[in-house]
């Protein structure tokens, strides 16, 4: 009778995926698994964010930035389901990832319905860098993509329509936020190199080894640096293509010059270092010291794989 009952539980595991797995009427398991490009915001309520009450209006700032996005997961992004929030529907889940190690007060949520749920805890998404090449390209092809706060998914989610339905038709615009299309400064960089680059500039200040910049000037610099190296300080970061051209996305550039408003722009190295040295010191490690309180940058050199 023992080696019926243990055979009979091996046919059930080998012929049925969903065993051990959350099903849809069930208490989640421990870990989630994103099916779906998914938003992370650090509130739960989503829908005050994408419809508010009247499921009309998407809530912005003054600079029209849905500020409670904080990144968007990548699919097979694991999470650890710390919480249960208790009266949602569709579920919530209060979660914390490896892809994105920074704590804050609110904590971080996700809507259930971009995730499988198992009791076990999975291997973490797989990270495998491009070739430089490939980089390059992603970064070139996300050109005029609009600037979105929290944005590392270009083409957007479309399940957010679906999820979120809004109940009135929307303009272009207003559309593709509601779908979160569109990156913002270390977004396009994370996107363009599979998830494998920190999603903050907190942690991009540090990221690799650093470019020693300190007491050069514009011309200096440029004779320093390589493709991909990224030129950051906390808050922003732009990327080195080559020795003419840079490449970063930002809100406004120049609100008084026509084509140069916010989104991915590609340009000038030579000019992006003049405004950059303008207003901030270039420092070799973004600890060091400038007299005076000036605002500073750094150089990071982080790609060291070869071509192939």
């Amino acid at each position: 009778m023992k080696y019926f009952f243990l055979y009979a539980v091996f046919v059930l595991i080998t012929t049925n995926p969903s065993f051990g797995q959350a099903g849809p009427d069930q208490s989640p398991g421990l870990y989630a698994i994103a099916e779906l490009p998914t938003p992370v915001l650090h509130t739960a309520d989503f829908t005050s964010a994408f419809g508010g009450t009247d499921g009309k209006t998407l809530q912005r700032d003054d600079s029209g930035l849905i500020r409670e996005v904080e990144f968007i997961a990548l699919p097979k992004t694991v999470f650890k389901i710390e919480e249960v929030i208790p009266g949602t529907a569709p579920t919530m889940y209060r979660v914390t990832t490896e892809d994105y190690p920074y704590p804050n007060r609110e904590g971080y949520f996700i809507d259930s319905r971009f995730v499988n749920t198992v009791n076990y805890k999975p291997s973490s998404r797989l990270r495998k860098l491009p070739p430089q090449s490939v980089i390059i390209n992603n970064l070139l092809s996300a050109e005029n993509y609009r600037y979105l706060w929290g944005g590392n998914y270009r083409q957007g989610i479309p399940q957010m329509l679906t999820f979120y339905p809004p109940r009135i038709p929307l303009s272009q615009g207003v559309k593709e936020q509601w779908i979160l299309k569109g990156l913002d400064c270390s977004g396009l960089l994370y996107e363009a190199t599979n998830g494998c680059t920190p999603r903050n500039t907190s942690s991009l200040i540090s990221f690799g080894e650093p470019v020693k910049i300190a007491t050069l000037d514009s011309d200096q610099i440029i004779h320093s640096l390589q493709t991909l190296d990224i030129l950051v300080w906390k808050g922003h970061v732009i990327i080195v293509i080559d020795k003419d051209r840079a490449i970063e996305s930002r809100l406004d550039y120049d609100t008084n010059r026509e084509g140069n408003q916010g989104g991915v722009r590609i340009r000038k190295l030579q000019e992006v270092l003049d405004e950059t040295l303008e207003e901030r010191a270039p420092v070799n490690e973004y600890t060091d010291v400038v007299e005076g309180g000036k605002k500073k940058f750094v150089v990071r050199r982080w790609y060291k794989h070869p071509d192939n």
